[in-house]
């Protein structure tokens, strides 16, 4: 099985997120009365009464930022939960509490193009990203909700360095 390096936001993203998104706006403020966001900078859910954040999120531009990459129109941008205040991150390993719903595993190559996308169960999620990123074509992987098609964080293979927080 393939060793999977599990990404959430970055905290050096989020502190700029925070302020203005990548849509260019403020972030949207809120308490999450009933818990349940899935939070993207700690990849937990929120609990009942945490202040969060709803803002925009490009994952792959970030991605590409990073890598050089060129993803041109399969850029894209969406909404995404974050904790309103600096938050612990996320821990090493695989974010079981975040997979209570059916996913979709989209992967993209090198150069940030979309090569597919394989559904997936809350069971299957772990094991189809492990199966995609077998395919040595497979640059980076965006795990997603399939009824949203939200972003819920990235996978790459372990073996690759990890640079610095940005």
């Amino acid at each position: 099985m393939t060793a999977l390096d599990v990404r959430a936001v970055p905290a050096g993203v989020l502190r700029a997120l925070r302020l203005r998104d990548d849509a260019g706006q403020p972030p949207v403020p809120s308490v999450d009365t009933e818990g349940g966001a899935p939070l993207r900078c700690c990849l937990t859910r929120a609990l009942p009464g945490d202040r969060i954040l709803l803002l925009s999120y490009a994952p792959l531009r970030r991605w590409a930022a990073e890598t050089g990459a060129d993803p041109g129109p399969y850029d894209e941008q969406g909404p995404v939960f974050v904790h309103a205040e600096e938050c612990g991150g996320a821990a090493d390993g695989w974010p079981a509490g975040l997979h209570a719903g059916e996913r979709v595993v989209r992967a993209y190559d090198r150069r940030g193009r979309i090569l597919g996308g394989s559904p997936a169960g809350p069971q299957d999620v772990e094991r189809t990203v492990a199966r995609v990123l077998a395919d040595p074509e497979v640059a980076v992987v965006h795990v997603r909700a399939l009824a949203f098609g939200c972003f819920l964080h990235e996978v790459r293979r372990a073996d690759r360095a990890r640079p610095a927080a940005l």
